[in-house]
């Protein structure tokens, strides 16, 4: 589920709004991926940030894509399928 919602979001450039632990995260998702630790990660740059953070999948919740315009990534994004 969280990975559809991911996936979406990251394919039509769309902010997304949630919960990560106890703090509220306005977030351009750029890519997800595995860690070195087998956790399941979304890459992408918070709305106020500087730079590109991780964003372990279990400590995220109450996941929205917000109704904004399209955001214009920091990085390129490299296509997932042609």
């Amino acid at each position: 589920m969280k990975s559809d919602i991911f996936l979406h979001a990251i394919l039509n450039r769309r902010t997304l709004q949630f919960f990560y632990e106890t703090s509220e995260v306005i977030l351009e998702p750029y890519y997800t991926a595995v860690d070195r630790f087998g956790n399941k990660v979304i890459y992408g740059r918070q709305k106020f940030g500087r730079g590109v953070e991780k964003f372990e999948y279990r400590k995220i919740a109450n996941i929205h894509i917000l109704d904004a315009p399209k955001f214009t990534p920091i990085i390129p994004i490299i296509p997932l399928y042609n």
